[in-house]
């Protein structure tokens, strides 16, 4: 597969993989988004999950494009990720928001898990 799609093995699966994460997550957060990750330094890859809950964006034309957003905007930045396991909460009011405005909130997400790499 190209390395332009989101493949399983970059995406947080099963309930395990997500509870793994929400058990002692190192957190960024912001108007937009929650993002909650674990490091793995055995892990070469970095993974993916999302939770877009209805219960924040009533349409899903605009769950879509916002998890369309942010497989893209991951899948730009996973090779600075390597390592993490990490769920993306969306906060309400978020389908209001332009796509540059989310990336924006995104790239700075990925920069500051970046920094908080424990070191060896």
């Amino acid at each position: 597969m190209s390395k332009q799609g989101f493949p399983r093995h970059v995406r947080l699966l099963s309930a395990e993989d997500y509870k793994k994460v929400f058990a002692q997550p190192v957190r960024s957060s912001d108007r937009y988004f929650t993002v909650l990750a674990r490091y793995d330094r055995q892990q070469e890859l970095a993974r993916l999950g999302l939770a877009v809950a209805k219960k924040h964006v009533r349409r899903a034309v605009d769950r879509n494009r916002i998890k369309r957003l942010l497989r893209e905007s991951f899948r730009r930045h996973q090779q600075y990720l390597k390592g993490y396991d990490l769920v993306v909460l969306v906060k309400p009011g978020i389908h209001k928001a332009d796509n540059l405005t989310l990336f924006s909130s995104l790239e700075k997400h990925w920069k500051r898990l970046n920094q908080a790499v424990p070191s060896d």
